[in-house]
């Protein structure tokens, strides 16, 4: 089924994207949803005709997200996060967090618009940061413990004794082979 998108779709395409999804995908969730119409001819000619008025529209739009973009290059943060005995940390550090320590740098950006997945251990990342379709930026990041250490200081035990195991007699533990 071919069709095109009216939204931004996470994962499918952008708006005015002409695709082609499963016809039950199209039909059971991105028409009813208003997300997309079917790519007629007629859909498409109006399309090529609203791209063409929008073409300055769209070139200001694409110049203003890299305008903001050239704000986050260079930049590195370092988010500190409760470590457990390990290097796993409570929780996860996600997009919201990531725009927390930005707006801490001065930095605005709705968390929406960062792309991460679940950060769930000390350690240096990156997220990316994308303002329209073709302006990604990546910002890298260090994930340490809250007193500032990258890994979590280990409390040091006084090595176990071994349990004393005591030794059967050989000769009871395989008992003797019938011949017959």
């Amino acid at each position: 089924m071919k069709i095109i998108l009216k939204k931004d779709v996470h994962g499918l395409g952008y708006k005015d994207e002409v695709l082609t999804v499963k016809d039950g995908y199209g039909r059971n969730y991105l028409l009813p949803q208003g997300l997309a119409v079917l790519a007629t001819e007629k859909a498409i000619k109006q399309l090529n005709e609203e791209l063409k008025q929008r073409a300055h529209k769209i070139a200001k739009i694409k110049a203003d997200a890299e305008a903001a973009a050239k704000k986050f290059e260079g930049v590195s943060l370092t988010i500190k996060a409760k470590v457990s005995e390990g290097k796993n940390i409570y929780g996860s550090i996600g997009p919201k967090e990531i725009a927390a320590a930005l707006a801490e740098k001065g930095l605005e950006i709705d968390s929406k618009l960062i792309n991460i997945k679940g950060v769930k251990a000390l350690g240096n990342y990156e997220a990316v940061a994308q303002f329209h379709r073709e302006v990604t930026v990546a910002i890298p990041f260090e994930v340490v413990n809250e007193d500032g250490t990258a890994a979590p200081a280990k409390k040091e035990e006084a090595p176990k004794a071994a349990p004393a195991v005591e030794e059967a007699p050989a000769a009871e533990e395989a008992p003797a082979a019938d011949a017959e």
